[in-house]
């Protein structure tokens, strides 16, 4: 491991029994998450809608060459799988950079400056959206961007309490629901403002919201514990043990994959469903009118917080009784449930028969997806924490989080099908790919237990750091 774990002053530093610095980088985070996934519950909707028609299109500074580029693996692209395709590249990018941007500040610049440099590099982003032309300069800043911020953010959480301090798993706890609340408003605030006052607008107010979690994170900067910049000196030969709790990862790497690649649609073929598909009237007696379509994206973090002390509290009832699911089940069952999610959705596209379905049947796809995302992503995390060796366990949970990386490039070709396809058969599709991915973790169960039940835990247990709504 590369950074030393000190402890926040006590006294005056102290704050509801956690160091203060804890509070600033919880409003940090969740004005990051609020810019972030307000941008992304317009960004199809808006190349869809608007910046992909054909009286607009050829104003985007490179996107002439990127779409020569993508019809080469893909054949020629209409706007709607040109659009599902950008996105996808773009969902998946935000998970590859993070790797590099741990090794810049554990060997470079440190955290601090780090995250400085990524909130910046992210605010201009969102700034450069307002610019129709600049649309593929900003999606790269903003990927460059995440990749500086998110993994120091939350390795400075863990900086701030000594090893084995027990206040830790609380703090990070109270740190991610910072993240969800950040997400569940920027659909509303970002979404709204895009959809009914202007792109450009719910685009600039995830800007400021950067700006805001970067003003909040200087002014916090000199309660953070110090940088600490080592470069590796040594390489020590893994264990044989070790190299097979690391093949054992690598092999679940393609079922992780394609579980990503289906719960990401939820950003893009399902917003595409939502606003054109769906019925978003809602008569409350004294109130009637239509669902904004990118409010729906706020569904799933506001589930988030309702559903993980019932998912907490059953997992804690099962293992008085003793039993508990093994971590491997309940990735499997997970994966079960995104599937359930997406039947759910062939459902609706049945009952619609090419009408409009209603938007309750959005709901319960919501419902059902996020009860198979608590059982898998949290879970996955853990697994790593536990069995990847302790001094190489932030490069592989960095690793594991590409499969987001892997998962949001397929999310994005699987999207290029959806106006070729008849809808039920779409959702019927990703249905049976999660299934299999189910299957497969399901079957390597049993040759697995053996490395997963020897390996040493090297990492401390309990709960894992998770961005439930996209995901650390």
């Amino acid at each position: 491991m590369t950074h030393s774990h000190t402890v926040a002053p006590a006294g005056k530093s102290e704050f509801l029994g956690h160091p203060r610095a804890l509070a600033f980088l919880f409003t940090t985070e969740m004005w990051e998450r609020f810019s972030y996934y307000g941008m992304r519950s317009l960004l199809v909707l808006y190349m869809v809608n608007y910046l992909l028609k054909p009286a607009r299109v050829d104003g985007v500074i490179g996107l002439a060459a990127l779409r020569r580029l993508l019809e080469i693996p893909f054949g020629p692209l209409d706007v709607q799988p040109l659009a599902s395709l950008i996105y996808g590249s773009y969902t998946g990018l935000v998970y590859l950079t993070p790797i590099f941007g741990g090794l810049l500040a554990d060997r470079v610049l440190g955290h601090r400056r780090t995250v400085t440099i990524g909130a910046l590099l992210m605010a201009a982003g969102h700034f450069m959206m307002a610019f129709e032309p600049l649309l593929l300069f900003a999606l790269l800043a903003l990927i460059l961007g995440n990749g500086a911020f998110k993994p120091n953010m939350s390795a400075q959480v863990g900086d701030l309490y000594a090893p084995g301090d027990p206040r830790r798993d609380r703090a990070y706890s109270i740190f991610y629901v910072g993240i969800n609340i950040g997400a569940f408003f920027s659909p509303l605030v970002c979404g709204t403002l895009g959809e009914e006052v202007g792109w450009h607008y719910g685009f600039a107010a995830a800007g400021v919201g950067m700006l805001i979690g970067l003003a909040v994170y200087l002014y916090a900067s000199p309660m953070l514990p110090p940088d600490r910049i080592t470069p590796i000196t040594e390489r020590t030969p893994l264990r044989r043990d070790e190299r097979r709790a690391l093949a054992a990862l690598v092999v679940l790497f393609v079922p992780a994959t394609l579980f990503w690649a289906t719960y990401e649609q939820q950003g893009n073929t399902i917003t595409l469903w939502a606003d054109t598909q769906t019925d978003r009237t809602i008569d409350l007696l004294f109130w009637s009118g239509a669902i904004p379509t990118t409010w729906f994206q706020a569904f799933n973090p506001f589930m988030i917080f309702a559903f993980t002390p019932l998912v907490v509290g059953l997992w804690t009832h099962q293992a008085r009784r003793r039993r508990e699911p093994t971590t491997l089940t309940k990735m499997a069952l997970g994966c079960f449930g995104v599937a359930a999610a997406y039947l759910v959705m062939a459902a609706a596209a049945w009952h619609a028969a090419g009408g409009k379905a209603s938007w309750l049947w959005l709901f319960a796809y919501f419902v059902v997806l996020t009860v198979g995302e608590l059982y898998f992503s949290p879970t996955s995390l853990s697994l790593v924490s536990k069995i990847a060796p302790l001094r190489i366990v932030s490069m592989m949970m960095g690793v594991w989080l590409a499969t987001s990386f892997t998962g949001g490039f397929l999310a994005g070709w699987l999207g290029s099908l959806w106006s070729r396809m008849d809808q039920m058969h779409f959702f019927l599709m990703i249905a049976a790919i999660v299934g299999v991915a189910g299957v497969l973790i399901w079957l390597l169960h049993w040759p697995l237990r053996g490395v997963l039940t020897t390996a040493r835990p090297l990492a401390q247990p309990g709960p894992v750091p998770y961005d439930f709504a996209d995901r650390l």
